[in-house]
């Protein structure tokens, strides 16, 4: 079926080898692409901003947890938030979320509690024990491997006829990686049912993106493997939201991958084990931080009158309420039982594997 490309405007109406940057609010929360701007009530531009503050809260709480010791490490979305709400807040239900390591907003939006990301980090296996009605994988620590394995599900998805797109979400530094080039010219070739969300958040650890690839963009990788690329400005939530939903929409269609480039900025460190004050100038952190999405969200808000400081104080009050319930809940959480590596890790078992697992117990008294 031919693609009508007039229907996809962001998409195919924006190329990044033009240098072409899609943005719907800038960083005076004005609205400079009305045209694009989603289609939403003032109760769910509250709702927005609301899960802004909410992972922003928790993403704070989570670092003081691990300064404590309480945690593992842990990498922050602090800046991100944008990408992170505006990446799901238009999927369906059933769609297929494939996440790397820092999608901790994006997963408690899909509907994985927070208690239980905050068990993940803490080290606790049941952080991976997701609901059965949630299509997600579990956290990719390896970077860019998890690609493939959306490509894998979007290409499953369309052979059977199915409807759910595979959301892949990853940074700039996958895009180095073998893997996931073997997953854009899979999708490519197969017509998978995917998006590839790349937060461009300038970073691979201490990689500057400039130093990461040759090309102008990221974006424009997607035309070697005959897909569409699109650049977007991923500190703007309704950018994020107003691609995302083009980009499902020809995934589910017309069997099309998108890769999006949502230009970000990782206003903290990689993780709780990095000091990024050795490779990046505190003026640089300082001049993206004007630009971040709650700014010009709150911005937004208190124009069209739909935010005022008591608002604003009552859903920190709230979110920061919210937060401690679901740390508190982690921290008192029982520790998996150590024979659950034998119960949990084979479909069925043999007779080698159950005399390690009686050792086990005769040595542990478990």
């Amino acid at each position: 079926m031919q693609i009508d490309k007039s229907k996809f405007p962001i998409i195919y109406g924006h190329d990044p080898r033009k240098g072409e940057m899609f943005q719907v609010v800038n960083e005076e929360g004005e609205i400079v692409n009305p045209d694009f701007m989603p289609d939403l009530t003032d109760e769910q531009l509250f709702e927005i901003y609301t899960w802004l503050i909410r992972m922003r809260i928790s993403d704070e709480k989570a670092n003081n947890l691990q300064r404590q010791g309480r945690m593992g490490t842990y990498p922050s979305i602090y800046g991100q938030e944008a990408c992170q709400i505006g990446a799901v807040w238009p999927q369906e239900k059933s769609d297929w979320l494939v996440p790397t390591f820092r999608e901790n907003g994006m997963m408690w939006m899909k509907g994985v509690p927070l208690e239980q990301t905050y068990l993940y980090w803490i080290g606790n296996e049941k952080g991976s024990e997701f609901a059965e009605d949630l299509n997600m994988l579990p956290v990719a620590i390896p970077v860019g491997s998890h690609t493939i394995h959306a490509a894998g599900i979007g290409w499953a998805e369309r052979i059977k006829g199915g409807n759910n797109v595979a959301v892949c979400s990853f940074s700039d530094g996958a895009t180095s990686e073998g893997d996931f080039h073997a997953a854009m010219n899979f999708a490519g070739v197969f017509k998978t049912k995917c998006v590839f969300f790349c937060q461009n958040n300038q970073y691979a650890i201490s990689t500057h993106r400039n130093i990461q690839t040759a090309s102008d963009t990221i974006a424009e990788k997607a035309f070697g493997y005959g897909l569409p690329g699109v650049m977007i400005d991923g500190n703007d939530v309704f950018a994020v939201i107003a691609t995302m939903t083009e980009a499902l929409k020809l995934a589910r269609e017309f069997n099309t991958t998108t890769l999006i480039e949502a230009v970000t900025y990782r206003l903290g460190a990689h993780t709780t084990s990095d000091n990024p004050k050795i490779y990046r100038e505190d003026s640089e952190v300082e001049e993206w931080a004007k630009k971040e999405p709650l700014i010009r969200l709150d911005k937004l808000l208190r124009a069209k009158g739909i935010l005022d400081d008591e608002k604003a104080a009552k859903v920190e009050e709230d979110a920061r309420q919210e937060v401690s319930i679901a740390a508190k809940k982690a921290l008192e959480a029982e520790n998996p039982k150590i024979t659950d590596m034998f119960d949990y890790l084979l479909s069925e078992t043999y007779p080698e594997l159950e005399e390690q697992k009686q050792q086990l117990i005769e040595e542990t008294n478990e």
